[in-house]
């Protein structure tokens, strides 16, 4: 039977491709390197010959013809794709305390996606949450872009909008609609322990209604020198101010020694 290629997603980086060996290394089906590195994914080779999974050692033309891009960094894999999550599934195992999750509302550049899951991946969010009738989804470049951090976030999808509100506020979470104008300055809040930041599309925003059923209007000030910050920038300053009232999480950030 042939394999079917929708389960599967082709990933290209170094990072990409180490993160889903280090998580799921049961969902690689094929690997495809450069000579180079051969010495750095020598525990990736043993594992895919202890069990059977294909690899080729090929030239950097191939690598460039199957990730379709130039920033394959020496490796590419075809691996399953994991599902996201239903929303009731994921609440069940949400652990208690500060959580913080993002609510993407549009958006749909996957390297604005793949940005997002490394800053998310980078101040611990438990997960981003995809509307019912999203058609985002993971795709090699935004994996890439993520550096590992598509393997570390995951996706849930959500149910009627209205349910999913509620859902969320009956595990104490906090909405808070991010927009360019109207909004509460962000640093001139505390912002509550379960918190989801809602973010809307990279040029139409956030859906009217979403923004008006939501708990907060949260706006980050500038200059106005520009309109607004890219989605993925904002997202970035949105979780740093969140986890800096998190003193468990500095204090993770000053043990690990590395600011980027």
């Amino acid at each position: 039977m042939a394999p079917d290629r929708a389960a599967e997603l082709r990933l290209y980086g170094l990072n990409a491709v180490q993160a889903v060996f280090a998580r799921r290394p049961q969902a690689i089906r094929k690997l495809y390197l450069a000579e180079a590195r051969i010495p750095q994914l020598q525990p990736l080779l043993k594992w895919c010959a202890a069990h059977r999974i294909g690899y080729r050692v090929v030239a950097d033309a191939d690598l460039q013809k199957l990730a379709a891009s130039a920033h394959h960094e020496g490796v590419v894999a075809d691996v399953l794709r994991e599902a996201p999550q239903p929303l009731s599934s994921w609440l069940r195992t949400l652990p208690a305390g500060p959580q913080c999750a993002l609510w993407l509302d549009g958006v749909g550049n996957p390297h604005n996606l793949g940005a997002i899951l490394r800053s998310a991946a980078h101040f611990g969010v438990a997960a981003v949450l995809l509307p019912k009738q999203s058609t985002l989804a993971l795709s090699g470049a935004a994996a890439r872009v993520a550096e590992g951090g598509a393997e570390a976030v995951p996706l849930v999808r959500l149910g009627r909008t209205d349910n999913a509100i509620a859902q969320l506020h009956g595990a104490g979470f906090t909405l808070a609609a991010t927009v360019v104008r109207g909004g509460e300055p962000l640093f001139a809040r505390a912002l509550p322990p379960r918190l989801v930041y809602v973010l809307g599309a990279e040029g139409e925003g956030m859906d009217p209604d979403l923004a008006a059923a939501c708990d907060l209007r949260l706006s980050i000030p500038g200059t106005g020198a520009v309109e607004s910050l890219n989605v993925a920038a904002a997202t970035a300053v949105l979780l740093a101010e969140w986890a800096r009232a998190r003193p468990r999480m500095a204090a993770g950030s000053k043990a690990k020694g590395r600011s980027i």
